[in-house]
């Protein structure tokens, strides 16, 4: 390309370019709008998710915490009333799956709205929660008088 080409070209653009700023036009482009709306699609489609497993993972610690916290209860409620079972620990904290006794907020014991549902049962020697959360995977835990919390519906067992 010889230099008078190239010159009378870049004299076109620039003049072209003056022209644009004379005439006052302003605004983006559809290509730079177009841009600009995919980089937004694709953030969403990443940040969606990862939201998600957030909240999922928010809700599972919440039954969490609610098993220690059931624990915790009728373990208390043992030490105050000597003599008296498991079972009697259990109807006290935890008459129903879903609904606490009149004796659970004196020993700490909560269901909070992450929970669907906390149910007592004895074992050989002991005493077994098992609670399911309300993630999209609604998830089961248990805690046993002598074990922390651990995943799955069976006592004791964890289960990944």
């Amino acid at each position: 390309m010889d230099s008078a080409m190239y010159f009378r070209l870049m004299g076109k653009l620039n003049a072209r370019r003056k022209n644009l700023l004379e005439e006052g036009e302003k605004g983006f482009t559809l290509i730079e709008l177009l841009v600009v709306v995919i980089i937004i699609g694709i953030l969403a489609a990443i940040a969606i998710p990862v939201y998600l497993g957030i909240q999922d993972g928010a809700k599972d610690t919440g039954t969490k915490s609610d098993l220690t916290n059931g624990k915790t209860a009728i373990i208390g409620w043992m030490n105050d009333n000597p003599g008296k079972t498991y079972t009697d620990a259990g109807t006290a904290i935890f008459p129903t799956s879903t609904t606490l006794g009149t004796n659970a907020a004196k020993y700490g014991a909560t269901i909070s709205d992450n929970t669907t549902s906390i149910t007592f049962s004895t074992t050989t020697n002991g005493f077994c929660l098992v609670g399911v959360s309300k993630s999209s995977s609604t998830p089961s835990f248990n805690v046993t008088d002598n074990t922390g919390t651990k995943r799955g519906a069976t006592c004791g067992a964890d289960t990944p």
